[in-house]
């Protein structure tokens, strides 16, 4: 009954009881395991047929035990074996902690060290499986090796179903010798359907030892192995499935010849000796030594196949490997521990059409960009260069033109400068291994940092120019107005000689993961200030209008537009990294649509004006009537220029000249006024203050005060509130005259 109590109740009711026992054959291993320990107190012989553990193995502790099972430890050859086939290396395992499978796991570490594989994960459980089975799931099990018996067994499998560790990434290694439907009996102890259970061990590999010979040849006992098996179901008269040990019946029976064997043969050398089997009692040990070299040399042809002891006593056996196809077992193979002999069929199925990884690994592959997407881009950026090549000739054609004069022309060849460049960039942005080898790549992406970074600062550092110097110009002439007013002298620069102001210019360096170089953070940083700036100069010169710059509401729409493509596709980039069609897309597109906005907005417009209205031909004509060159039209607005310079100088110093006399005209006026009051106080009490006030004469007045009622009426903007009484009007006659 597998109970060690009851065993050994029994155990002493057979010893203190005749007849004398010659030998004791327990089954379960827990039994076995007490009753072998203990017979060696009483020169007995114990041959199991029933016991794996693989304990049992130790000749120290079980120095008469012999077994026709083989141990649990037979199925590790097997499973290292399959291991190497399928070429796994890192195994992980869940047990249940009794005594054969924690010895049998120990053995499984031994061997799989000295195969160079690895178990990486171990879990152990003695009711609940369900806190291992999410271990398992949590460190990334693939390949699992499970030893439990068949009720444990459902619910590790429901707990595995649950947590979904099963599938094509999943491999389980079971005990074989579990009923053909074990997943399929109802237990109370789980809520899994038995749809579930199937869904959950679908594939698993089973290793079992082979206890009916596959080959249909006769035993010593002259019967196949077929006809046993056949006289068993005959015998029991019920199904084998519901019968507990059907499975190691032929053990049993190989475990009865081996002992009669043992007993003929050791009769014979008895016989030699003049002893007889009869004469065995429980201190005869020599008796008991002729019987344990009989067993030890036991070879024989059985029903469970070739019966032989290794030196241990346990049986030597082949290995049937099964794996569950579709809810049924099928055989796909055999393995000989002895000569190391796998025998293959080549029918085992996997659910991912392979035999999945032992873990997760990554594969460094190569991804090419589209070829599509980058013939596509590179068409449009070489139109783009078509555009820019031709606004640049267009505008060094006609950089005689007034109108193109008055837009700097040489700021805007520069734009169309940095807008090809810009545009040349976007050809090795889209080169990768599919074009290119590994040793050209820090050249390819040095060409990308330069020909963008020039592209940058020559395209938006001339367009920050002209709007900074439009600002520039337009916040020194609201100064001048106010400074005017009050009288000071205005500064009249001379055209050209404002410069833009420093920092304006990005210049593209070295790769960014090149050793050294500053972080992109950096770079995106300064560019995304200038680009703000830019934005800010723009807006607050929208409503400005000069002749200097005739352009800067086209320069500042372009800023507009490229700042705002920038700010969106640089984050954008980078979050898209890793999808090489995507950032490409965004960073190119960017670059050619910023482009050919810069160029449409600056320059088209210049063509459509003076094509329309003709403006290039008046001025051709013109130049030919005055024979005059170029060199000649400069030197005539130096000296136009010059010459309005000097007027207005003259103005400046007739105008302070007046001041002056007015000044004075108000000192005098103060001072006559002082002379009055000191003359007739009373007078002046009455004419500068109110009734009911205070007549204490004030002191004297500084030279400008501006509560006095003359001054009030020079500068108040109230002037027209203040009353007859408050303003004298003789003084601010003589004052305006």
């Amino acid at each position: 009954q597998c109970d060690p109590g009851q065993a050994t109740k029994y155990l002493y009711e057979l010893l203190y009881n005749d007849p004398i026992k010659i030998i004791l054959m327990p089954g379960c291993s827990s039994v076995s395991t007490l009753v072998a320990e203990a017979a060696r107190m009483w020169n007995l012989i114990v041959l199991s047929y029933g016991s794996s553990s693989p304990a049992l193995s130790n000749r120290q502790r079980f120095p008469t035990f012999f077994r026709t099972h083989p141990s649990a430890t037979l199925h590790n050859p097997t499973r290292v074996q399959l291991f190497k086939k399928w070429g796994w290396t890192k195994i992980a395992t869940i047990q249940q902690t009794t005594e054969v499978f924690t010895s049998t796991l120990d053995d499984l570490d031994q061997r799989v060290k000295e195969a160079g594989l690895e178990i990486t994960f171990r879990q152990s459980f003695f009711s609940d499986p369900a806190a291992p089975v999410r271990n398992l799931k949590r460190q990334d099990a693939r390949i699992i090796v499970g030893l439990f018996y068949e009720t444990e067994a459902r619910k590790v499998f429901c707990e595995v179903y649950k947590e979904k560790l099963y599938g094509k990434k999943y491999v389980w290694f079971l005990i074989g010798w579990y009923a053909d439907n074990w997943f399929r009996i109802k237990d109370p102890a789980i809520n899994c359907t038995e749809a579930e259970m199937a869904e959950a061990v679908e594939g698993h590999v089973t290793t079992e030892i082979v206890m009916l010979n596959p080959e249909n040849t006769r035993s010593i006992s002259n019967m196949t192995s077929q006809e046993f098996i056949e006289k068993l179901q005959k015998r029991l008269g019920k199904n084998p499935e519901e019968t507990g040990g059907f499975q190691e019946a032929p053990l049993a029976y190989d475990a009865i010849w081996a002992l009669a064997l043992a007993l003929n043969k050791t009769s014979a050398e008895l016989v030699k000796k003049g002893l007889r089997l009869e004469d065995f009692n429980y201190n005869n040990k020599n008796i008991t030594d002729e019987i344990y070299r009989a067993l030890n040399s036991s070879a024989f042809e059985g029903v469970s196949g070739h019966v032989v002891f290794d030196a241990s006593g346990s049986r030597m056996a082949w290995t049937l490997i099964e794996q569950l196809q579709g809810g049924v077992y099928k055989k796909i193979g055999y393995y000989d521990s002895t000569k190391d002999n796998l025998s293959w069929y080549n029918n085992d199925k996997w659910i991912g059409g392979a035999p999945p990884a032992d873990y997760t690994k990554v594969i460094t592959t190569f991804r090419f960009l589209s070829q599509k997407l980058f013939i596509s881009v590179s068409v449009l950026a070489s139109l783009g260069i078509l555009l820019a090549i031709i606004c640049l000739a267009f505008n060094i054609y006609n950089g005689h033109v007034r109108y193109i004069q008055n837009s700097q022309p040489y700021l805007n060849n520069m734009t169309a400068v940095g807008c090809t460049l810009a545009l040349a960039a976007v050809f090795p942005l889209g080169l990768d291994g599919y074009h290119i080898g590994p040793g050209l790549f820090p050249f390819v992406c040095q060409a990308r940092l330069w020909l963008l970074g020039l592209g940058f600062s020559l395209a938006y550092g001339s367009m920050f120019t002209k709007i900074w110097w439009v600002h520039t110009d337009w916040g020194g002439q609201a100064r001048l107005g106010v400074r005017a007013g009050l009288g000071t002298r205005r500064i009249v620069e001379r055209q050209g000689e404002t410069q833009a102001p420093t920092g304006a210019r990005w210049g593209g360096g070295p790769c960014l993961t090149t050793h050294g170089s500053p972080p992109p953070g950096i770079f995106y940083g300064f560019k995304g200030l200038l680009l703000l700036l830019g934005i800010f100069l723009a807006y607050e010169t929208k409503s400005v209008s000069t002749e200097k710059i005739n352009d800067h509401r086209a320069v500042g729409m372009a800023i507009y537009n490229v700042a705002v493509l920038c700010l969106i596709t640089a984050p954008v980039t980078m979050i898209l990294s890793s999808q090489q069609d995507a950032a490409f897309a965004f960073a190119s597109l960017a670059v050619v649509f910023s482009s050919y906005i810069t160029l449409v907005v600056l320059f088209v417009p210049k063509m459509r004006r003076l094509i329309t209205r003709g403006e290039w031909q008046s001025e051709q004509q013109d130049t030919m009537k005055t024979g005059s060159s170029t060199n000649n039209n400069e030197e005539e607005k130096s000296r136009l220029l010059e010459k309005e310079n000097r007027e207005l100088e003259k103005i400046i110093a007739e105008k302070e000249e007046r001041v002056s006399e007015l000044r004075q005209q108000l000192q005098d006026r103060q001072q006559l006024r002082s002379r009055r009051r000191s003359s007739n106080p009373s007078r002046e009490a009455d004419n500068h203050f109110s009734p009911g006030l205070s007549a204490t004469p004030a002191p004297p007045a500084p030279f400008y005060q501006p509560n006095l009622p003359l001054v009030r009426c020079l500068v108040s903007e109230q002037a027209d509130k203040l009353g007859r009484g408050n303003c004298d009007g003789s003084r601010v006659h003589l004052l305006y005259k």
